[in-house]
């Protein structure tokens, strides 16, 4: 499914923050990542995730560091950073409660639509 891109413009840096949380990845691997953990909800290319990178890393919640890979090549690794994980923090309570009050007009919706029905 194709998501309009103001969907996704909060959900990918939160997305993206929260898996360099649990490891410093490079970014062909949080292209992965992404993929697998939303089950191909967040498949994105790597034309969509390296710009965010680089705009994370600008506003210092990313850092990026060089590292040689088992294969002899230096990849860019990007590790989180403490401005990033309070920034993390925040967004995280936001979208808890932004779920949480979307969800309650979607279940209004469809409760209303069941009654209509019956």
């Amino acid at each position: 499914m194709e998501f309009e891109r103001e969907l996704l413009k909060g959900v990918l840096p939160m997305a993206v923050l929260k898996l360099l949380r649990r490891r410093n990845m490079y970014g062909y691997e949080l292209v992965q990542e992404l993929s697998r953990q939303t089950d191909g909800v967040l498949e994105l290319g790597q034309s969509t995730v390296y710009p965010l990178l680089y705009n994370l890393e600008a506003q210092g919640l990313v850092e990026g560091v060089w590292q040689a890979a088992q294969n002899g090549r230096d990849r860019k690794y990007y590790q989180l950073t403490d401005k990033g994980a309070k920034r993390l923090e925040r967004d995280l309570v936001q979208w808890g409660e932004l779920v949480r009050g979307v969800g309650q007009i979607i279940t209004e919706v469809i409760s209303g639509q069941s009654s209509a029905i019956s």
